[in-house]
Protein backbone atom coordinates (compact mmCIF):
# COMPACT_ATOMS: atom_id res chain seq x y z
CA UNK A 1 0.00 0.00 0.00
CA UNK A 2 1.37 3.30 -0.92
CA UNK A 3 1.58 5.97 2.23
CA UNK A 4 -1.33 7.93 0.32
CA UNK A 5 -3.58 4.92 0.35
CA UNK A 6 -2.92 4.38 3.52
CA UNK A 7 -3.83 7.69 4.93
CA UNK A 8 -7.13 7.73 2.72
CA UNK A 9 -8.05 3.84 4.54
CA UNK A 10 -7.49 6.01 7.72
CA UNK A 11 -9.22 8.50 6.59
CA UNK A 12 -12.19 6.34 5.87
CA UNK A 13 -11.79 4.89 9.22
CA UNK A 14 -11.85 8.27 11.23
CA UNK A 15 -15.31 10.09 9.26
CA UNK A 16 -17.01 6.64 9.36
CA UNK A 17 -18.78 7.57 12.53
CA UNK A 18 -19.65 11.08 11.11
CA UNK A 19 -21.04 10.16 8.27
CA UNK A 20 -24.58 11.03 7.33
CA UNK A 21 -26.69 11.72 4.54
CA UNK A 22 -25.79 15.26 3.08
CA UNK A 23 -28.98 17.21 1.17
CA UNK A 24 -28.65 19.42 -1.10
CA UNK A 25 -31.17 22.15 0.77
CA UNK A 26 -28.39 21.91 3.84
CA UNK A 27 -25.57 22.69 1.74
CA UNK A 28 -27.43 25.49 0.17
CA UNK A 29 -27.61 27.31 3.59
CA UNK A 30 -23.97 27.91 3.89
CA UNK A 31 -23.88 29.85 0.53
CA UNK A 32 -26.81 31.95 1.62
CA UNK A 33 -24.36 33.05 4.90
CA UNK A 34 -21.00 33.38 3.32
CA UNK A 35 -17.96 34.98 6.33
CA UNK A 36 -17.30 37.90 4.37
CA UNK A 37 -14.76 39.30 2.94
CA UNK A 38 -13.62 37.93 -0.65
CA UNK A 39 -13.83 34.27 -1.82
CA UNK A 40 -10.86 31.94 -2.04
CA UNK A 41 -10.23 32.05 -5.75
CA UNK A 42 -10.88 35.85 -5.83
CA UNK A 43 -8.37 36.70 -3.08
CA UNK A 44 -5.71 34.31 -4.96
CA UNK A 45 -6.10 36.24 -8.49
CA UNK A 46 -3.50 38.67 -8.16
CA UNK A 47 -2.58 40.25 -12.02
CA UNK A 48 1.09 40.93 -11.89
CA UNK A 49 2.29 38.92 -8.83
CA UNK A 50 1.70 36.03 -7.42
CA UNK A 51 -0.56 34.62 -5.03
CA UNK A 52 0.26 33.15 -1.71
CA UNK A 53 -1.25 30.61 0.50
CA UNK A 54 0.50 30.35 3.64
CA UNK A 55 -0.52 26.75 5.20
CA UNK A 56 -0.64 25.74 8.87
CA UNK A 57 1.39 22.79 9.29
CA UNK A 58 2.53 21.46 12.24
CA UNK A 59 4.48 18.28 10.89
CA UNK A 60 4.43 15.76 8.05
CA UNK A 61 4.94 12.37 7.14
CA UNK A 62 7.85 13.48 5.48
CA UNK A 63 8.97 16.22 7.74
CA UNK A 64 8.39 14.98 10.87
CA UNK A 65 7.95 17.57 13.35
CA UNK A 66 8.09 21.04 11.56
CA UNK A 67 6.79 23.13 14.11
CA UNK A 68 4.88 20.78 16.68
CA UNK A 69 3.77 23.59 19.34
CA UNK A 70 2.62 25.84 16.96
CA UNK A 71 -0.60 27.46 17.55
CA UNK A 72 -2.81 27.67 15.05
CA UNK A 73 -4.33 32.04 15.68
CA UNK A 74 -0.94 33.25 16.26
CA UNK A 75 0.15 31.38 12.76
CA UNK A 76 -2.60 33.11 11.31
CA UNK A 77 -1.81 36.50 12.73
CA UNK A 78 1.67 35.80 11.54
CA UNK A 79 0.52 35.40 8.03
CA UNK A 80 -1.99 37.90 7.83
CA UNK A 81 0.50 40.38 8.55
CA UNK A 82 3.21 39.19 6.25
CA UNK A 83 -0.10 39.89 3.66
CA UNK A 84 -1.02 36.39 2.67
CA UNK A 85 -3.59 36.14 0.02
CA UNK A 86 -4.83 32.88 1.65
CA UNK A 87 -4.43 30.95 4.43
CA UNK A 88 -4.20 26.82 4.37
CA UNK A 89 -5.30 24.82 7.47
CA UNK A 90 -4.24 21.33 8.08
CA UNK A 91 -7.31 19.68 9.78
CA UNK A 92 -5.78 16.13 9.73
CA UNK A 93 -4.36 15.07 12.89
CA UNK A 94 -2.99 11.84 12.75
CA UNK A 95 0.07 12.48 10.27
CA UNK A 96 -0.30 16.49 10.06
CA UNK A 97 -0.92 17.46 13.81
CA UNK A 98 -4.16 19.53 12.98
CA UNK A 99 -7.67 19.55 14.12
CA UNK A 100 -11.07 20.94 12.47
CA UNK A 101 -11.14 23.63 15.79
CA UNK A 102 -7.94 25.27 14.54
CA UNK A 103 -10.08 25.52 11.17
CA UNK A 104 -13.19 27.39 13.63
CA UNK A 105 -10.23 29.47 15.67
CA UNK A 106 -8.47 31.05 12.51
CA UNK A 107 -12.01 31.62 10.88
CA UNK A 108 -12.98 33.46 14.01
CA UNK A 109 -9.74 35.54 14.39
CA UNK A 110 -10.01 36.79 10.65
CA UNK A 111 -13.49 37.28 11.23
CA UNK A 112 -12.83 39.47 14.71
CA UNK A 113 -9.72 41.14 13.26
CA UNK A 114 -11.40 42.40 10.14
CA UNK A 115 -9.00 41.21 7.65
CA UNK A 116 -10.96 38.55 6.49
CA UNK A 117 -8.26 36.00 4.61
CA UNK A 118 -10.18 33.30 3.21
CA UNK A 119 -9.01 29.84 4.51
CA UNK A 120 -8.60 26.49 2.60
CA UNK A 121 -9.39 23.59 4.86
CA UNK A 122 -6.54 21.33 3.90
CA UNK A 123 -7.70 17.47 4.29
CA UNK A 124 -8.55 14.57 2.67
CA UNK A 125 -12.01 14.97 1.95
CA UNK A 126 -13.79 11.91 0.88
CA UNK A 127 -17.86 12.76 1.88
CA UNK A 128 -20.10 15.75 1.86
CA UNK A 129 -20.54 15.64 5.25
CA UNK A 130 -16.51 17.24 5.77
CA UNK A 131 -17.46 19.81 3.71
CA UNK A 132 -20.70 20.36 6.29
CA UNK A 133 -17.88 20.67 8.34
CA UNK A 134 -15.84 22.87 6.40
CA UNK A 135 -18.30 25.56 5.63
CA UNK A 136 -19.44 25.23 9.32
CA UNK A 137 -16.09 26.50 10.26
CA UNK A 138 -16.06 29.23 7.76
CA UNK A 139 -13.95 28.20 5.33
CA UNK A 140 -14.19 29.73 2.18
CA UNK A 141 -12.39 26.11 -0.25
CA UNK A 142 -11.85 22.58 0.32
CA UNK A 143 -9.27 20.17 -1.36
CA UNK A 144 -9.71 17.73 -3.72
CA UNK A 145 -6.88 15.73 -4.41
CA UNK A 146 -7.82 13.69 -7.97
CA UNK A 147 -5.34 10.74 -6.97
CA UNK A 148 -7.05 9.85 -4.01
CA UNK A 149 -10.71 9.68 -5.53
CA UNK A 150 -12.47 8.04 -8.09
CA UNK A 151 -14.40 10.53 -10.78
CA UNK A 152 -18.16 9.63 -9.32
CA UNK A 153 -16.80 10.72 -5.86
CA UNK A 154 -14.98 13.68 -7.17
CA UNK A 155 -17.98 15.07 -8.91
CA UNK A 156 -20.15 14.57 -6.00
CA UNK A 157 -17.72 16.19 -3.71
CA UNK A 158 -17.25 19.08 -6.49
CA UNK A 159 -21.05 19.78 -6.44
CA UNK A 160 -21.80 19.62 -3.17
CA UNK A 161 -18.99 21.83 -2.35
CA UNK A 162 -19.87 24.38 -5.41
CA UNK A 163 -23.99 24.37 -3.88
CA UNK A 164 -21.95 25.00 -0.25
CA UNK A 165 -20.62 28.19 -2.20
CA UNK A 166 -16.92 26.57 -1.67
CA UNK A 167 -14.22 26.97 -4.13
CA UNK A 168 -12.45 23.56 -5.03
CA UNK A 169 -8.98 23.27 -4.95
CA UNK A 170 -8.21 20.36 -7.40
CA UNK A 171 -4.53 18.91 -6.44
CA UNK A 172 -2.76 16.88 -9.31
CA UNK A 173 0.41 15.31 -10.06
CA UNK A 174 0.70 13.99 -13.56
CA UNK A 175 -0.99 14.87 -16.56
CA UNK A 176 -3.70 12.36 -16.97
CA UNK A 177 -5.31 13.81 -13.34
CA UNK A 178 -5.40 17.13 -14.82
CA UNK A 179 -7.47 15.52 -17.34
CA UNK A 180 -9.56 14.11 -15.02
CA UNK A 181 -9.61 17.79 -13.30
CA UNK A 182 -10.69 19.71 -16.36
CA UNK A 183 -13.41 17.36 -16.79
CA UNK A 184 -14.91 18.20 -14.25
CA UNK A 185 -14.58 22.15 -14.31
CA UNK A 186 -11.80 22.66 -12.01
CA UNK A 187 -11.12 26.90 -11.81
CA UNK A 188 -8.49 25.94 -9.43
CA UNK A 189 -5.51 23.46 -10.04
CA UNK A 190 -2.87 23.04 -7.73
CA UNK A 191 -0.08 20.81 -8.95
CA UNK A 192 1.54 19.35 -6.18
CA UNK A 193 5.59 19.09 -6.22
CA UNK A 194 5.11 16.37 -3.69
CA UNK A 195 4.72 12.37 -4.81
CA UNK A 196 2.01 11.24 -2.05
CA UNK A 197 2.30 7.72 -2.76
CA UNK A 198 6.03 7.63 -1.68
CA UNK A 199 6.77 6.88 2.30
CA UNK A 200 9.48 9.75 1.79
CA UNK A 201 7.22 12.29 0.19
CA UNK A 202 9.88 13.61 -2.11
CA UNK A 203 9.65 16.40 -4.11
CA UNK A 204 10.39 17.81 -7.49
CA UNK A 205 9.74 21.08 -8.74
CA UNK A 206 10.01 19.94 -12.04
CA UNK A 207 6.42 18.47 -12.15
CA UNK A 208 5.42 21.89 -12.09
CA UNK A 209 7.22 22.93 -14.74
CA UNK A 210 5.97 19.70 -16.51
CA UNK A 211 1.97 19.90 -15.92
CA UNK A 212 1.83 23.88 -15.24
CA UNK A 213 2.46 24.50 -19.10
CA UNK A 214 -0.86 22.36 -19.60
CA UNK A 215 -3.20 23.95 -17.45
CA UNK A 216 -5.54 26.56 -19.28
CA UNK A 217 -6.02 29.89 -18.56
CA UNK A 218 -9.27 29.84 -17.52
CA UNK A 219 -8.11 28.04 -14.72
CA UNK A 220 -6.11 29.47 -11.98
CA UNK A 221 -2.33 27.46 -11.74
CA UNK A 222 -1.10 26.71 -8.12
CA UNK A 223 2.73 25.20 -7.38
CA UNK A 224 2.27 23.56 -4.13
CA UNK A 225 5.11 22.04 -1.94
CA UNK A 226 8.67 22.12 -2.23
CA UNK A 227 8.92 25.92 -2.30
CA UNK A 228 11.55 27.48 -0.26
CA UNK A 229 13.16 30.35 -1.93
CA UNK A 230 12.63 32.96 -3.70
CA UNK A 231 14.20 31.26 -7.02
CA UNK A 232 11.98 28.40 -5.98
CA UNK A 233 9.24 31.07 -6.90
CA UNK A 234 10.37 32.40 -9.65
CA UNK A 235 11.01 29.08 -10.89
CA UNK A 236 7.24 27.79 -11.08
CA UNK A 237 6.04 31.32 -11.57
CA UNK A 238 7.91 30.90 -14.99
CA UNK A 239 6.48 27.77 -15.91
CA UNK A 240 3.40 29.38 -15.37
CA UNK A 241 1.96 29.39 -11.52
CA UNK A 242 -0.33 32.45 -10.67
CA UNK A 243 -0.29 31.07 -6.94
CA UNK A 244 2.19 29.47 -4.43
CA UNK A 245 0.88 27.17 -1.63
CA UNK A 246 3.79 27.41 1.15
CA UNK A 247 3.86 25.42 4.21
CA UNK A 248 7.30 23.97 5.88
CA UNK A 249 9.61 26.78 4.97
CA UNK A 250 7.35 29.25 6.20
CA UNK A 251 6.29 27.51 9.51
CA UNK A 252 10.33 27.25 9.66
CA UNK A 253 11.47 30.99 8.36
CA UNK A 254 13.07 33.41 11.81
CA UNK A 255 11.26 36.03 10.05
CA UNK A 256 8.07 34.86 7.70
CA UNK A 257 6.97 38.21 6.67
CA UNK A 258 10.04 38.79 4.52
CA UNK A 259 9.79 35.12 3.33
CA UNK A 260 6.42 35.76 1.99
CA UNK A 261 7.07 39.60 0.57
CA UNK A 262 10.06 37.93 -1.16
CA UNK A 263 8.52 34.86 -2.20
CA UNK A 264 5.76 36.83 -4.47
CA UNK A 265 7.43 39.50 -5.62
CA UNK A 266 9.39 36.51 -7.73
Amino acid sequence: MDKLAEIMAHKRREIEPRLRPVRERELARFAEAKPPGPGFAQALDQPGRLGVIAEIKRRSPSAGAIKELADAVEQARIYTNAGADCISVLTDEKYFGGTLRDLWEVVEFEVTSGRHVPCLRKDFMLHPVQIIEAAEAGARAILLIVRALDDDTLKQLHESAQIAGLDALFEIHEERELDRALNQGAKLIGVNNRDLTTVQFQTNLAISEKLLPLIPQSALAISESGIHTPADAARVRAAGARALLVGEALMKAEDPEKLLQELREA
